[in-house]
């Protein structure tokens, strides 16, 4: 099973993806990652992405692209994939539907999980990390034993500058703007699932997963 998740920072991707993940046997795959294991394995497209992140610039559409095909291409893929953060603009959509053709793949489904900006500033401003050992709390929903001290090591917690309150509207109204266009082009391919990401992640995952009985 082939499939996008699409949706603001904040709309739960990451967890639902685990939980796919899990079920079909298939990887969770984010451009991220994919960068990280390029330059990590010392490829000649990972030494260029170093190059430009060390620089600050953005990866280009080009680099990207062949990165995902390459991704797309090993063996861990024969069953399936989950796209996490890719693709982000149209041009990248296009580029997909060629790669998916050269590898024999299809598309099965874009997933949208739909958040309003409230619930998102809601979710990642009360987020807060580990200072020491990097996990992850929220003060609200999974708040630790003792205020601002790490469960696991002890370490003081942190409010990350990208999780501040007017960082993540920004994020959002941003996201919005570059992923309204996708939405649309996946939904005229009839590929388009949404679903309501507001609500608790067991009842998220209940609806994932009849989508997915149904398209499977």
């Amino acid at each position: 099973m082939n499939l996008i998740f699409l949706g603001p920072p904040g709309a739960g991707k990451g967890t639902y993806a685990k939980h796919v993940s899990q079920k079909y046997g298939i990887p969770h795959i984010s451009t991220g990652d994919i960068f990280r294991e390029a330059i990590a394995n010392g490829t000649e497209l990972g030494r260029k992405v170093q190059d430009i992140v060390n620089s600050g610039q953005l990866v280009p559409d080009e680099i990207t692209n062949a990165l995902v095909e390459e991704r797309l291409a090993k063996e861990d893929c024969v069953n399936g994939f989950i796209l996490d953060g890719y693709p982000r603009t149209i041009p990248q959509a296009l580029a997909l539907d060629e790669m998916l053709k050269k590898l024999h793949k299809e598309l099965h489904g874009a997933i949208y999980f739909e958040v309003d900006e409230e619930t998102v500033v809601k979710r990642i401003s009360t987020r807060r990390v580990c200072s020491s050992c990097g996990r992850v709390y929220n003060v609200i929903t999974l708040p630790p034993k003792v205020e601002g001290v790490c469960d696991e090591c002890g370490g003081t917690l942190i409010q990350r500058d990208d999780d501040k309150e007017d960082v993540v509207r920004n994020r959002y109204r941003v996201y919005i703007e570059k992923t309204s266009p996708l939405i649309e082009y996946y939904r005229n391919q009839n590929k388009l699932f949404t679903l309501d990401g507001r609500k608790s992640v067991e009842e998220v995952v209940e609806l994932l997963f009849n989508i997915l009985g149904g398209i499977k």
